[in-house]
């Protein structure tokens, strides 16, 4: 997976591309129709925001999360992200229009009526 990794007021270095190469790992073994991500990190009045975003299966879905540490900011949204895929990955695999058959339990009276007795 392709991760764009941008920061703004926040210096990207290497140590927080490998912490987020870790963690969309996880999502990349998950969902290996996904081509890319975009993060983006920033920090305002001393809160650091992260921002995932990427497009499954037709739909963009984009998550955040904020902490006043970047890492546990990071794994916020990653968990958010992940979420969110799971979610829409059981929209796709689940027919939502379809209605759920009814089956009847046989009822005792009504193989007693079809039976012959006689």
């Amino acid at each position: 997976m392709k991760i764009k990794l941008s920061g703004h007021h926040v210096e990207i270095s290497d140590s927080v591309r490998e912490h987020i190469d870790e963690k969309f790992a996880k999502i990349a073994s998950h969902f290996p129709s996904l081509i890319s991500a975009d993060v983006i990190i920033t920090k305002q009045h001393g809160e650091f925001t992260v921002e995932s975003i990427t497009t499954y299966e037709g739909a963009r879905i984009a998550t955040s999360g904020s902490d006043s540490i970047m890492y546990p900011a990071i794994s916020k949204s990653v968990k958010k992200l992940d979420a969110a895929l799971k979610h829409r990955k059981g929209q796709l695999k689940g027919d939502i229009h379809k209605k759920p058959e009814v089956t009847t339990p046989e009822i005792a009276h009504e193989i007693i009526q079809e039976m012959n007795l006689s």
